[in-house]
């Protein structure tokens, strides 16, 4: 029997930054952009100077690494943006686009649990306790911003990474994911996230923390 019957699919949204200029029709993680899209893979790679171990990071439940997967979030991130906001850094408006959980497979998928070290510059390294399976409850009890991370980016140094994302869990899912699964806003602003997930995710593929 298939794993796809025995996983019951995961009811409730995903949000994704808006991608202003898609290439293709797939948002795509990292590793399938270097063959494709050579211009955007170099590009976005840069973003993980000094910290390029996080890429051959094992993601252990998808057997497959960081840049294998699209990284997706629980939670509508405008309240993160609004925390960076009263930091007094420039945060420009992120239109975002929703995902219904159970248009993806349970089996390509599964929830990280993040967190920042205090004056650290990249996340935590995970551990196998840190992954959850990619269920209704699992999504529910991880669909609420903390005050560890509301509180983290209130208080940002100028010289501070953003990582907007840092104490929040992401959703990963391994492979692409079809542009027309997810829902659009109705009239996209006229700026958008820069440069990406949480200054972190491409134009044509998502990256985390």
């Amino acid at each position: 029997m298939s794993t796809e019957l025995t996983q019951q699919r995961a009811h409730g949204r995903l949000f994704h930054a808006m991608i202003t200029h898609p290439h293709g029709d797939q948002l795509l993680p990292l590793a399938m952009l270097r063959d494709r899209y050579p211009d955007l893979h170099t590009r976005h790679v840069a973003k993980y100077t000094g910290r390029e171990h996080r890429l051959g990071e094992r993601v252990i439940p998808l057997e497959c690494t960081w840049a294998d997967v699209v990284f997706l979030a629980p939670l509508n991130p405008t309240v993160l943006f609004d925390a960076v906001r009263s930091a007094g850094l420039r945060m420009g408006d992120v239109p975002v686009w929703t995902l219904d959980a159970a248009r993806l497979d349970p089996a390509r998928c599964c929830i990280r649990l993040m967190r920042v070290t205090p004056g650290a510059r990249t996340t935590d390294p995970g551990t196998e306790d840190d992954y959850l399976p990619l269920t209704t409850a699992t999504l529910r009890a991880v669909s609420e911003v903390t005050d560890r991370a509301l509180e983290r980016l209130r208080n940002l140094g100028p010289d501070e990474p953003l990582l907007p994302w840092g104490d929040v869990p992401h959703v990963l899912h391994r492979g692409p994911i079809a542009l027309d699964l997810f829902r659009k806003p109705p009239s996209p602003a006229s700026r958008c996230l820069p440069e990406g997930f949480g200054r972190s995710g491409p134009a044509a593929a998502s990256e985390g923390s």
